[in-house]
């Protein structure tokens, strides 16, 4: 009986955490036409392509980790990708993400990440500074995550 509720547990929260990047990741509609979407990372540095592929080594100083996903897009001008990451508790290490992804108080040309943060919920665009794409996404993540 035990492992069949532990079971049922796992599968709600995979459910759950889908549907929520569902909500928020850009569409393929949404998408502006000139950009596209691909598999390749897009990451602009690399400490923010090592916070999303090994997000385990800040967990004593982030919190646990429920679920990630990321989206790519490919353009002549600004690609990038957006990272999302849901959090078993609230989030509130926003001011060691800055440090670890800027070194500093403020995004930069060369670190130009852009954070996001609403309790359980962190993305990151990391894209050049002053991207159409960002703006639309933000536009959307007002709208679902009220």
């Amino acid at each position: 009986m035990k492992n069949i509720l532990f079971l049922f547990a796992i599968l709600y929260s995979f459910n759950t955490s889908a549907q929520t990047w569902e909500k928020i990741k850009l569409a393929e509609n949404e998408i502006p036409a000139e950009y596209k979407l691909t598999n390749e990372s897009q990451c602009i540095s690399i400490q923010a392509c090592t916070f999303y592929k090994r997000p385990d080594m800040y967990e004593s100083f982030i919190g646990k980790l429920k679920s990630k996903d990321i989206q790519n897009f490919e353009n002549k001008k600004d690609s990038g990708s957006i990272m999302y990451f849901e959090f078993e508790e609230k989030f509130e290490m926003e001011s060691f993400l800055k440090g670890l992804l800027w070194g500093g108080n403020k995004a930069t040309r060369e670190h130009p990440e852009q954070i996001y943060v609403k309790d359980k919920i962190l993305i990151i665009y990391s894209f050049p500074l002053k991207s159409s794409l960002v703006e639309v996404s933000k536009k959307k993540l007002e709208t679902e995550l009220k």
